[in-house]
């Protein structure tokens, strides 16, 4: 293991977030390279570090003003083991090659846990949807498209949406991908329900996060109903995190962006969340509206000053971060646990910081890494591609069934990995193992390709 890493760091230096992934994932198999010295033999882990391919562009395009930008775009093909690269594109300031890599590297393990046969991948680029006129997205989906189209295809790569990368971004990459490619098949999902989206998949990240946390505490034969939940960002993640929590009985009292977060002692119900939804997804506000709408909740703005997160240090029982990576530290954690928190599942990618992880596992609570418990989104994804591929529609209702049956099998899954390695109850552990297992055999069985 410590081998391996040194070679990763010192490969690409920089990477720090990739660095973390793959320590994860690492710390957790270790009983399995002992097991099965084939894998060392066959340098399954030089292997799996390694994407098989990595796609980086110019995308130049036009703004309102005539001025001419120029952004980079990313595709990130991680491991075809399993299924055709599947994963996310993200806008967004922060987007480089080492954020993509670690993003690339989860989804595969992500995807395997799915039961769908999907490979992984990620890509995206450092523009800035925020401020953008509809015209000016469009503009640069469609110089953006006019390169990526080279590279992808329906048994080849399917992209999805992520961080900045909505129905509408859906929208105009699909669009300028069936003109250069004279072609109209399942190449994106996420699209809308009018040319072949699914039902559920916008909900479908958040509320397989919900269904994940209600396998975890079924365990402890107990549920939702009733229990204080903290949530963290306010996109399509947290935003259907809310909604299926309010479903199941749920007190969700935060929300937040990258300005700062509410706090609604009473509670964000369902005309409140009507409001979040038209507040982010058609006027593009910030949440700060929300405090000036409803009295009963604060305002608390970001202050870069401070080692920890306020959102993590009200009184909860449940916890879900779903805004970004490392958004929870060490401090973070030690403030869920001394504020009653038995609960975290991840809705983000990557949420929560080695340390806090540590916590988290030290203190037994019940914690769903997002590799699991996040994967309720690509599932849907997958569930989309059979659709588009049969020419069928399923009912919302034969959809959601379909997601609840893939968490709980995820769940079924990270446990039984975790209680075979002698990590009962310990879902990251069972993740690892679980997804490394299915695609390193996939791999070995390929040969050294």
């Amino acid at each position: 293991m410590d081998e391996i890493m040194i070679f990763i760091k010192s490969r690409d230096p920089h990477e720090r977030e990739f660095h973390q992934a793959a320590g994860e994932v690492f710390g957790s198999i270790k009983p399995l390279l002992d097991l099965h010295p084939e894998y060392r033999r066959a340098k399954i882990l030089e292997r799996l570090v390694e994407p098989e391919r990595v796609i980086m562009f110019r995308v130049s395009w036009q703004n309102d003003a005539g001025e001419i930008l120029v952004n980079r775009g990313f595709r990130i093909q991680m491991n075809s083991a399993i299924g055709p690269y599947k994963g996310g594109l993200r806008f967004h300031p922060s987007v480089n090659l080492g954020i993509l890599k670690f993003l690339a590297f989860e989804q595969v393990f992500k995807n395997a846990l799915t039961t769908l046969p999907m490979g992984g991948g990620k890509g995206g680029s450092d523009f800035d949807p925020k401020g953008k006129s509809d015209a000016e997205v469009m503009r640069f989906c469609q110089a953006f498209m006019s390169e990526l189209f080279r590279h992808i295809g329906q048994f080849t790569d399917v992209p999805a949406g992520d961080i900045g990368v909505g129905s509408r971004e859906i929208g105009y990459l699909f669009g300028m991908y069936k003109k250069l490619a004279n072609e109209f098949s399942g190449v994106l999902t996420g699209k809308n329900l009018y040319w072949g989206g699914s039902l559920i998949r916008p909900e479908a990240t958040g509320y397989g996060c919900v269904y994940f946390a209600a396998e975890m505490m079924a365990t402890k034969n107990q549920t939702l109903e009733g229990k204080r939940c903290l949530v963290s960002g306010s996109g399509n993640v947290a935003q259907f995190t809310v909604e299926k929590l309010l479903d199941l009985g749920g007190k969700p009292v935060t929300l937040s962006d990258s300005s700062g977060y509410i706090y609604d002692e009473a509670g964000i119900d369902r005309e409140k969340l009507a409001f979040v939804k038209m507040l982010k997804n058609v006027k593009r506000g910030r949440i700060e509206e929300y405090a000036a709408k409803y009295p009963s909740a604060v305002y608390i703005p970001v202050d870069s000053a401070m080692d920890y997160n306020p959102l993590w240090n009200h009184k909860a029982d449940c916890a879900f971060p779903s805004a970004t990576q490392n958004e929870i530290n060490g401090k973070d954690a030690r403030n869920l646990v001394r504020n009653g928190v038995i609960l975290v599942s991840e809705g983000a990618n990557m949420p929560t910081m080695p340390e806090g992880i540590d916590i988290f596992l030290e203190e037994k609570l019940l914690y769903g890494p997002g590799k699991a418990a996040n994967a309720g989104g690509v599932s849907v994804s997958g569930l989309e591609m059979t659709q588009n591929g049969m020419r069928l529609s399923w009912t919302r209702e034969e959809v959601d069934n379909r997601l609840k049956m893939i968490m709980h099998s995820i769940h079924r899954t990270c446990a039984g990995a975790a209680e075979s390695v002698g990590s009962t109850g310990n879902y990251m552990v069972g993740a690892n193992v679980a997804a490394f297992v299915k695609v390193v055999e996939a791999m070995m069985d390929q040969g050294v390709v």
